[in-house]
């Protein structure tokens, strides 16, 4: 009976004294690589960056993903998570510059490390994980467009259900009819690099090398 008096006691402090050291800590691993030329036009290209995110954090609704993204939807982002949080100083994006080039590697990867330096430092902060578009934009390939529609509730599917969809097919969720009219009308003011003839397709999912190219890309 003396003996098990004291087990509740003896197993109680033992969980006390290993559950400290045994919890699992959250984390957000967020890689920003693989840097592509992607063809828009006849003459235009410009390159994306697929962001790998690999996390345990209650957060996120997928706990791995990889999209892609270009530079002026990283803009597009900073300025939106900002004017949603005006207390919080946002770390800056890589700076613009007219002598950006995608036939200079030093020029690409200093981007990419910006970029993933960005996203390392907003995705540490309680206040802009809380904005849907954040979680939009590193885990689904839905057009800044669209995703505000989703964040509005002018989209039939929710926040959840963009992410889930694009997790099970790898593309892009599918878009309502008058959302795909709006985005076909902006694909043409979208670009992002100056004429450079390179037979590379713009489709998003579809991989390139980092080719040389004769022409500055626009920042």
């Amino acid at each position: 009976m003396k003996r098990n008096s004291q087990s509740p006691g003896l197993i109680s402090r033992a969980v006390l004294k290993m559950t400290p050291n045994h919890e699992e800590q959250e984390f957000v691993t967020v890689l920003v690589r693989d840097p592509r030329i992607q063809k828009e036009d006849s003459w235009h290209s410009y390159i994306d960056y697929e962001i790998f995110i690999h996390t345990n954090s209650m957060c996120f609704t997928r706990k791995t993903s990889c999209v892609r993204r270009r530079f002026r939807e990283f803009v597009w982002l900073r300025q939106r998570l900002q004017s949603n949080a005006v207390l919080i100083q946002l770390p800056e994006l890589p700076s613009k510059t007219p002598f950006f080039s995608i036939n200079n590697p030093q020029h690409v990867d200093h981007r990419r490390q910006g970029l993933q330096d960005f996203l390392q430092q907003i995705l540490q902060n309680p206040v802009l994980l809380s904005d849907s578009r954040l979680h939009l934009f590193v885990q689904t390939q839905l057009s800044p467009e669209e995703i505000e529609a989703c964040v509005s509730g002018h989209t039939k599917y929710s926040v959840a259900d963009a992410i889930q969809e694009f997790a099970s097919l790898k593309r892009r969720f599918p878009i309502e009819h008058k959302e795909k009219k709006k985005e076909e009308n902006f694909a043409d003011s979208d670009s992002e690099s100056s004429s450079s003839g390179l037979g590379h397709s713009s489709d998003d999912n579809i991989s390139h090398g980092c080719k040389a190219s004769t022409v500055p890309e626009e920042p």
